[in-house]
Parts: structure tokens; sequence; C-alpha cells
């Protein structure tokens, strides 16, 4: 229960929307457009023209062959699927990016380039919010996290914090222990 701002505007006004990627974890584009006709879609939605260049390199940065660009979402595999999405996230530059399970099927090399992508996400000034059973990401990226079993916040801080009230170095063993 309870209420959301985002930046200070309730999450209910279109204006606090306007300031978030975001990306659900079972992304899925329209199946009849091509990677594409989808990343210049997405800058539509959000009034801004479809920047090529910009698009190549963030998805190469996340490891994506430009070559698939041209075929349909529909015959993407899940990995490719989540690339484009966390792409079109990145290519939004939005202060708020929030990401349900960004690592859902991608490969080791694919979840390295992302966390990088992501990290950078800092470096610029955004904000990033994700939720994530992979806690090898999450003592990667976060500054903060939040234990939420069973409904409500077991625990708030930073993952140090957790690891010292469960007295180990290891988030997954803390994180077991805080549940």
């Amino acid at each position: 229960s309870g209420t959301i701002r985002v930046f200070g505007v309730p999450s209910t006004h279109a204006e606090a929307r306007s300031r978030i990627a975001w990306l659900p974890e079972r992304f899925s584009p329209p199946y009849y457009l091509t990677g594409r006709d989808y990343l210049r879609y997405h800058a539509s939605l959000r009034g801004a023209a479809h920047d090529e260049a910009a698009a190549l390199e963030r998805l190469r940065d996340l490891d994506f062959d430009p070559e698939a660009l041209d075929r349909p979402a529909r015959t993407f595999s899940k990995g490719m699927l989540q690339k484009l999405g966390l792409a079109a996230c990145l290519l939004a530059r939005r202060p708020l990016t929030v990401l349900d399970e960004p690592m859902s099927g991608l490969d080791p090399l694919a979840r390295l380039r992302v966390r990088a992508a992501l990290g950078r996400l800092r470096t610029d000034g955004g904000a990033l919010l994700f939720s994530s059973h992979a806690l090898e990401d999450v003592a990667a990226l976060c500054d903060r996290l939040a234990v939420i079993h069973g409904g409500r916040v077991a625990f708030a801080g930073t993952p140090a914090q957790l690891c010292a009230r469960s007295g180990t170095t290891v988030l997954e063993q803390a994180f077991l222990e805080c549940i």
C-alpha cells in the first residue's frame, strides 16, 4: 500500500511517467515490426526522431547483431528481444530507467555488456531501478537495494549493509538469511 511519487510528481500524472524509460520482464514488441521499425516506433512514441547511428551504437554495446534489425521481431530469440527492449530504453535517455528482470534470456557475454551499459546510466546522471532474482547483477549495479519478502520490505540499505548484517560477504547468502 502507499503512494508513488516520481521526482516529486504523483505517479498517476502523465508528467511523472514521461520521465521514465520502462522495460517489462516479458517484453514483446508488435510481432510484425522489424527491429529497426520498432526502434523508430519507440522514438516516435516519445516525440523524438529516430537516431540510427545512436541506435546502432547502443545495439553494439548490448551485443546485438545490427544485421538482424531488418528481420521481424517475431523471429528474434528471447535474448534478442531483451536487447532490443533495453536498447530502446537506453535510447530514450530518461532520468529514470525502470527494468523488470533486465537480464532475462541473456547469455553470459550479453549480461556483461548489459551490466556495463546500465552502469553507464550512473555516469551519465541517470537513475536505475530494477527488480531481479540475479543477485550477482544486484551486487554489481546497485548502490542500494530492498529485499521484499511476503509482500513486505524485509531490508532496505546497501548491499554491504545486508552482508554485514548477516556476517558474510556473499550477497546470496545474506539474502537467504534475510528472508
